[in-house]
């Protein structure tokens, strides 16, 4: 998470996950914390670039990138199609809707969520015209393109996973989308995708690509403490989450909630088992990938020379 520390300590993280096992690493595209004890909100492009030349082998992603307001779709297209050169094909670039969090901060304000679906279906169109390669002339509702091409593009093309996290947005994004996002574990959202793409009879199986929080830490109660310090802004649900526009709001909005409430959500503690039995639940509603969100930006480095191996041993015991 790049709200959790400062961008050279994300890049060292990114490179102590692959020397660790892990098979791929996700970067948040904020400009804000969710609250300001998180402290941090680099810039994830060159994050991710500076990522991609120091790894050799993880899969990387945006997670995820709203290319409708604070970024022009033609400069996602253009980021996205540098990084998958410098990373030798290992990018996949995450779109979203974003949240009001992030996108007030350049003065267009924060449109319904229909009219933000509408406006991610048109940008999708418009990376996927431009990842061509041809001059690109268009003039859609919510955008306008003038005589565009990227000039540099990757031996591998770019793949777009969209985060959908309802009906209404597996219905308006479901075939734009070559993986899934979403947050939560549901099952009837991953097979009305699934659905859809098959009913094309030409877009082949993506995947399905989940996030959870956890709180690793030999102190259960320093755990507690510090999930509830730094992540109690999850507690409100993506809804609330999208519409909120300042860290002060998040604080607020979350001021009665209480430790134990942010324990009974997010696995908090030295107990692997807890971590293995929330990744399960993504697992049995049909999700290929899970990113794991260490929280605390100074218990990132312990929980991977402690936690990491024997995390990710009882992860793929659960695979055999």
């Amino acid at each position: 998470m790049t709200e959790q520390s400062g961008p050279k300590d994300l890049v060292r993280y990114a490179v102590s996950a692959e020397q660790m096992g892990f098979d791929f690493e996700v970067c948040s595209d904020h400009y804000t914390p969710w609250l300001t004890t998180q402290g941090h909100a680099p810039n994830a492009w060159p994050v991710l670039g500076a990522v991609a030349h120091a790894t050799d082998s993880v899969q990387l992603y945006s997670y995820v990138t709203c290319p409708t307001i604070r970024y022009h779709p033609v400069v996602v297209a253009q980021q996205a199609a540098t990084l998958q050169i410098l990373a030798d094909g290992r990018f996949t670039l995450g779109l979203g809707t974003g949240e009001n969090l992030n996108e007030h901060v350049v003065g267009r304000g924060w449109p319904t969520v229909d009219r933000r679906l509408d406006m991610l279906a048109e940008a999708i169109k418009i990376i996927r015209e431009l990842f061509s390669g041809e001059l690109i002339d268009l003039h859609g509702d919510y955008f306008s393109v003038d005589s565009a091409r990227l000039w540099d593009l990757p031996d591998q093309p770019v793949t777009i996973g969209v985060s959908m996290t309802g009906e209404k947005s597996v219905e308006r994004l479901g075939v734009l989308a070559d993986h899934l996002i979403d947050v939560a574990p549901d099952r009837e959202i991953v097979e009305d995708w699934r659905r859809r793409r098959h009913l094309t009879g030409v877009l082949p199986e993506g995947r399905v690509i989940g996030q959870i929080p956890v709180c690793w830490d030999p102190d259960r109660d320093a755990a507690v403490a510090r999930a509830h310090e730094q992540f109690r802004w999850f507690a409100g649900g993506w809804s609330v989450n999208a519409d909120l526009p300042t860290p002060a709001g998040f604080a607020a909005a979350t001021k009665y909630v209480r430790p134990e409430d942010v324990a009974a959500a997010i696995p908090c503690g030295p107990d692997l088992d807890a971590i293995v039995a929330a990744v399960d639940k993504y697992r049995d509603a049909g999700f290929t990938d899970i990113a794991l969100v260490q929280i605390g930006g100074d218990s990132q480095q312990r929980f991977l020379d402690e936690a990491a191996k024997p995390l990710l041993a009882a992860l793929h015991a659960e695979l055999d």
